[in-house]
């Protein structure tokens, strides 16, 4: 059964479904400018996207750890260098998004220690080799790894799928959002989208299937959604205006209040958001299909952030 899902991939001449090689790309963001409320007027879609900045370093390094372990075991030539080349754009990601945390939300005066010492335990204790200190045998380890690698490549989905949205999301601008934040968003969600195959390409190179593929995504989705709102929660905690609604990922306000935001377009609200996971779960998904590779490219090309570190 799981021969037959993966023939169409096995009949190709590369187990690589991306076109063309990869481009790892320096950025530098300048955040003096930048306000903590960079959606004028919209304080609660704000910091719920500034969340993502807690979110994302933990797990990309993540990302690059169990890269790094599953290079070993490529035989694909061409998905080798895809893998090397996304390492290297998630690594900047991690490094551009913690940039932002000491940068940008420390310096207004974000407490996000505590927020974060929690994503590490995740990656680094839960998620590691080791998961909480124990030892697996070593029939296990490969299957843990593979285990791992599926989460990814359901992430990897989500992230393209969020990629789309901030490149296309049109209502930002014309609210007069920052331009620093837009741009970190517009071009993280662009490489999001040209490496958007390699997570799942590794996935079934090394042996993944649609059974596991399926339960894997059932997991990865629902944990995502609810540390963005965790996250969310803690940041808005600090600022006076949410004092009385008490936020929490527990209490209903929070995803109510999402829902109540994403009707004015600064937010993708949970049910489109669920919509657009759902074709992960076909047995002939394909990720080439979810994005335009030149719709990122000619984003990326004209970065802010990629000119400035060019320059």
């Amino acid at each position: 059964m799981l021969a037959f899902l993966r023939k169409s991939r096995n009949d190709d001449a590369s187990a690589s479904r991306t076109e063309g090689a990869l481009v790892p790309r320096k950025v530098a963001f300048d955040w003096s400018d930048t306000p903590l409320e960079w959606i004028p007027g919209r304080p609660f879609a704000s910091h719920f996207i500034n969340e993502i900045n807690l979110l994302l370093p933990a797990g990309e390094f993540w990302f690059c750890r169990l890269y790094n372990q599953a290079l070993p075991l490529v035989t694909d030539e061409k998905l080798r260098a895809d893998v090397q080349n996304f390492i290297r754009q998630e690594a900047m990601h991690a490094r551009a998004h913690g940039g932002a945390i000491a940068e940008y939300l420390n310096a207004h005066g974000i407490e996000t220690e505590s927020n974060t010492r929690q994503e590490d335990w995740l990656f680094e204790a839960l998620l590691a080799d080791r998961p909480l200190g124990f030892p697996l045998p070593k029939a296990l380890q490969r299957r843990w790894l593979l285990f791992r690698l599926g989460l990814i490549a359901a992430i990897e989905h989500m992230t393209c799928v969020l990629g789309k949205y901030a490149l296309h999301n049109t209502v930002w601008d014309e609210a007069g959002a920052d331009p620093t934040l837009l741009d970190l968003l517009r071009w993280h969600g662009a490489e999001e989208i040209e490496h958007r195959s390699v997570a799942f390409d590794l996935y079934c190179h090394l042996g993944g299937g649609y059974v596991s593929r399926y339960y894997l995504a059932s997991i990865a989705m629902p944990v995502i959604f609810g540390l963005w709102a965790h996250g969310a929660a803690h940041i808005m905690r600090q600022d006076p205006r949410f004092a009385d609604m008490k936020p929490s990922a527990f209490r209903p306000w929070i995803w109510l209040e999402w829902q109540r935001q994403s009707r004015t377009g600064h937010l993708p609200s949970l049910p489109w958001l669920i919509r657009q996971e759902l074709p992960f779960f076909r047995p002939d998904y394909d990720p080439v299909q979810e994005a335009s590779t030149e719709e990122a490219l000619a984003y990326l090309d004209g970065s802010p952030a990629a000119a400035r570190a060019a320059a």
